[in-house]
């Protein structure tokens, strides 16, 4: 005959059976499982107006429930080493389990409960408490150093500011804008090869220095290349490269400069 179940809100079919086990007073570890089922099913019986997920997971239980009631009632299965396989061993297991989360959510709940009763009061210290540091005792501070000591602690020193420079960048040179009139230039690069109707590439980099004057040279013997006014030779790779002067009409420029 089962026991009068009341009904009452469970978290799920675990719930469920770990309540009628306490109820009934058996041990977890041996389920009678013909008299749990049977007040299991009657509380699903009694179950009204539930949703459909909650009662499905209450039905696979019961349905789990009863498979193991059957396998209960066949002769015993046994292993390859002659042991009997009880059913209800992985039903149990799940118990063990649920029954461990249950209880530590009773705890974290309890601490939850008693940190609420804790109050702390927000810091309220003075500033000028707050900004009090303690006078430094030079005797204390210079007890025990020795010259030696002062001599390495100022090498450490050296070492942290060397860290600190970029080994690279460091031997970097500064930097020197060429200022370059690019039109004079290149007046005075085309004056020079119309004046000497020959010369060298060579000869015209002895004429001023730097580097912009080097690049604005090329530039204007080729632009000069290019309008047909000069031809370039060059015998061999690395040679010199001579300049001669076309006289192209059209392509001459006006000679402000003599050259001898």
């Amino acid at each position: 005959m089962g026991i009068p179940v009341k009904l009452q809100a469970f978290e799920g079919p675990l719930d469920l059976l770990l309540h009628l086990i306490e109820k009934n007073k058996v041990s977890i570890y041996d389920i009678p499982i013909v008299e749990i089922t049977d007040q299991y099913m009657e509380y699903i019986a009694k179950l009204q107006e539930e949703s459909l997920d909650v009662m499905s997971e209450f039905l696979v239980m019961a349905a789990t429930l009863l498979d193991i009631k059957s396998r209960m009632l066949l002769p015993p299965e046994v292993t390859e080493e002659g042991e009997e396989i009880d059913p209800r061993e992985e039903l149990v297991q799940k118990l063990l389990e649920y029954k461990m989360y249950k209880y530590m959510s009773y705890e974290l709940r309890e601490r939850q409960d008693g940190a609420a009763l804790h109050l702390y009061k927000s810091a309220s210290m003075p500033e000028e408490v707050l900004a009090y540091q303690e006078p430094v005792d030079v005797e204390e501070l210079l007890d025990g150093l020795t010259l030696s000591r002062l001599h390495a602690l100022f090498q450490e020193l050296l070492k942290r500011q060397e860290n600190r420079i970029d080994p690279v960048r460091s031997k970097f040179g500064s930097v020197r804008r060429e200022e370059v009139d690019l039109t004079e230039t290149m007046r005075f690069v085309g004056r020079y090869i119309t004046g000497r109707k020959r010369c060298t590439f060579r000869e015209l980099m002895t004429l001023r220095k730097g580097k912009m004057y080097t690049i604005v040279t090329f530039l204007t013997l080729l632009e000069l290349m290019k309008e047909g006014a000069v031809e370039v030779e060059q015998d061999e790779t690395f040679a010199d490269i001579r300049i001669s002067y076309t006289g192209k009409e059209g392509a001459e420029l006006t000679l402000d400069q003599d050259y001898d």
